[in-house]
């Protein structure tokens, strides 16, 4: 297939050694086991029977890649049993091999590639004979019509199997719609609406396959690291173990070993309990060559994480609805930014522009330039009508000449894509997604209006990047907007800065995180929404925090300073060493931030979070400097990201 073609569909090779970590413990350990345990004639006919009534399903089959490691694996499990049988009986009477192709089975919804997948069974059959030295004949061959079909797998009725395997297409939520259609996604959410319609598209197979299963039957997939995470584990890995699955061994996290730039998770379970020390493997670093951690553990969590599950943490109400954490402004189009020279000449020509004219600051703006600054600027029209918009003249002609035509052309695109679902289906849920878009060209696609309007009213507010594998925070001056690259919390004290940057906040954010192609993303529903702040810091404490912060952030220019680092060079560059002075102020602030949640020595941070959680989900402990601060002033600084024009 094409790159464009496999791009769309999610599909991605599989190299033979990740195939192997679900074949392995799926099946070929599940044999081992087996044949090991059983001592009798009577003991090891019973296996052969059921050997003989075995039977795998890959519901993505592809060309057949996994059903070829899968068959060869039973065949050598054969001969182990065979082996034994002939040892345990004292025969010298040659047994012969009984598993065939016909006992694997496939879907895949491309009709070349189950063809092919014909093919490599019969080249299976042909090698496991060569190289185990069989007395089998290679023909005739092995008619597979109705083992491997050409449906989408989803919609398809699937055969009774005892195991299922396989790498479902890689399809971000965000993609689905465009890639499949309208139409497509109806057809899926109507026929799984239990599914979150935010996760990702492999979850529909993690739950399907875990549906089909039978009693005590296995299954072994990949899936892009998200599973893990957020709406994608709860339609998928939290179903499972919630519904008599138990996971037997994991891949948390690994680079993918195919040309889709992705970390994927690969996960092994029983619909039933397993018994015995499960394994979980974690590939850690930021190369394809990077070590691996591999810990044993009575149970792996829905989350793949070895640490405490902190997966059930209860949304606290009064952090939700605090609007103190936002995400930044999408223009939409590259139309509405300006370069500094573009914005100075605009408003010295037009000074009446410099109203609906921002410095437009990004999370890479936020960490690499030195010092931060933004490096672009926006039109930001909102919340002005079209009328009012036509008062600036030359902004007004650059958006309505750049933006309009893009934005008719997908509004366009987007009616007849619903005019073709509703002819399927009068009923169908459609998008107005870029009609909405269309009827408000002027303006940005989401100009957060709330936020603009919530961060006017501060001196300075606290940003991080948004996609990031530590967050840094820092503070920006209100006249800068920020883009959708930055999580936004609008405080202006030091104390929240203190909190937000101390290693408590960042390890409840490393554990409550999504992830984009493999990096952590700050999401607002799952962290900070969830995130319990200290529940009665006395005032002592408060101030404490408050001037760790202060230190920290003035310690950090003097590095940057000295070193002519960015911020990111900044923390790459503390990595590598151990008690600098930079190392020393972050103690300083997360101890000052433990004395203030009154934590002990030893405790696990983590099952402390989470208690405080569900303790405070019906409170109204509010995020920010305690209610108990009279004078709030005293804890506001002014240093603050500033723009240069």
């Amino acid at each position: 297939m094409g790159a464009e073609d496999r791009h769309a569909g999610g599909i991605h090779f599989t190299s033979e050694n990740d195939i192997m970590k679900i074949v392995r413990p799926t099946i070929s350990k599940y044999w081992e086991d087996q044949i090991e345990a059983a001592n009798t004639i009577k003991e090891l006919n019973q296996l052969r029977t059921e050997m003989q009534n075995y039977r795998v399903l890959d519901p993505a089959c592809g060309s057949g890649n996994f059903l070829y490691l899968a068959y060869q694996e039973l065949k050598l499990a054969e001969q182990l049993l065979l082996d034994k049988i002939t040892e345990v009986s004292q025969s010298s009477q040659l047994e012969i091999g009984f598993v065939t192709p016909l006992q694997f089975y496939g879907i895949d919804n491309n009709a070349f590639a189950v063809e092919l997948a014909k093919v490599t069974m019969a080249i299976a059959r042909k090698v496991a004979i060569d190289k185990l030295g069989l007395n089998e004949s290679v023909l005739p061959l092995d008619v597979l019509d109705k083992n491997l079909v050409c449906r989408d797998a989803l919609f398809a009725k699937w055969p009774k199997v005892n195991a299922i395997i396989g790498n479902p297409p890689f399809q971000s939520k965000n993609k689905i719609q465009q890639e499949l259609g309208l139409t497509y996604v109806n057809k899926l959410r109507d026929k799984y609406p239990e599914v979150p319609g935010r996760a990702d598209y492999c979850v529909y197979w993690l739950k399907k396959s875990h549906d089909e299963l039978p009693e005590n039957g296995r299954a072994g997939l990949v899936g892009t690291n998200t599973i893990r995470q957020n709406y994608s584990r709860e339609g998928g890995l939290d179903y499972i173990v919630s519904n008599g699955g138990t996971i037997t061994e994991a891949v948390s996290s690994q680079f993918w070993s195919g040309d889709a730039a992705v970390r994927v998770s690969i996960v092994n379970w029983i619909k039933g309990e397993g018994v015995g020390k499960k394994r979980l493997y974690n590939q850690i670093g930021d190369r394809e060559d990077s070590p691996w951690e591999v810990i044993e553990l009575d149970r792996i969590n829905s989350a793949l994480s070895a640490g405490f599950d902190v997966t059930q943490a209860q949304k606290l109400l009064v952090n939700a609805n605090s609007q103190s954490c936002f995400q930044g402004q999408t223009p939409g189009h590259e139309g509405f930014l300006l370069t500094p020279e573009e914005a100075r000449d605009i408003i010295e020509e037009n000074p009446e522009s410099a109203g609906v004219i921002f410095a437009y600051l990004t999370g890479d703006d936020l960490l690499s330039t030195k010092p931060p600054m933004p490096r672009r600027y926006v039109i930001d029209f909102n919340p002005r009508s079209l009328a009012e918009a036509k008062g600036y003249k030359a902004l007004f002609k650059r958006i309505k000449e750049l933006v309009l035509p893009q934005r008719e052309a997908a509004a366009e695109t987007e009616k007849m894509r619903n005019e073709k679902a509703r002819q399927k289906n009068p009923q169908a849920r459609v998008n107005k997604h870029h009609q909405n878009f269309l009827a408000k060209w002027w303006l940005l696609s989401y100009p957060r209006g709330e936020l603009i309007e919530k961060i006017g009213g501060l001196s300075r507010y606290i940003v991080c990047s948004r996609v990031t594998k530590r967050p840094i925070f820092e503070f920006v001056d209100r006249q800068i907007r920020p883009s959708d690259a930055l999580q936004v919390f609008a405080f202006v004290d030091d104390y929240s800065f203190g909190i937000l940057q101390s290693y408590i906040h960042g390890l409840w954010f490393a554990k409550r995180c999504s992830t984009l192609k493999g990096d952590p993303r700050y999401t607002s529903k799952t962290v900070f929404d969830t995130f319990p702040w200290p529940p009665e810091p006395n005032l002592e404490q408060v101030k404490n925090v408050a001037d760790a912060g202060v230190e920290l952030r003035e310690v950090r220019r003097q590095v940057m300073r000295k070193n002519g680092f960015n911020l990111r060079e900044v923390y790459q560059d503390l990595e590598g060493k151990s008690d600098t002075k930079l190392h020393q102020a972050h103690g300083e602030l997360d101890r000052a931030v433990s004395a203030a949640y009154g934590t002990k020595n030893g405790e696990d941070i983590l099952q402390f979070l989470l208690r405080l959680n569900l303790e405070l989900r019906e409170g109204n402990l509010a995020p920010g400097l305690p209610s108990s601060v009279v004078d709030k002033s005293q804890f506001v600084t002014e240093d603050c990201v500033v723009s240069m024009i």
